[in-house]
């Protein structure tokens, strides 16, 4: 009798366990990956934006690299505020 007690409490906890503990684990776990790989995608963009800037410097000089990137801004900023959806009046 007192066996199968303590083998329906340790079914009951693992139960419970494999529906709480380990579900939250793997959340945990995807989500770490996932914030790491987005750093180093970051940390990668940010070494390809500058490799590309003192590639275009040494045909130019920097200031011209400098232009040439502030246009590239200024057209993608224009671009964004061209597609952005206008608020709508409530008149």
């Amino acid at each position: 009798m007192a066996t199968r007690f303590a083998d329906l409490l340790d079914t009951v906890a693992t139960k419970i366990r494999s529906l709480t503990v380990d579900r939250i684990a793997k959340v945990v776990r995807i989500a770490t990956a996932g914030l790491v790989a987005f750093v180093l995608l970051a940390v990668a963009l940010i070494y390809l934006l500058v490799a590309i800037f003192r590639a275009v410097a040494v045909p130019l000089t920097v200031e011209g690299a400098y232009a040439t990137f502030g246009g590239l801004f200024i057209i993608a900023g224009l671009f964004a505020w061209l597609k952005r959806k206008p608020k709508e009046e409530n008149d």
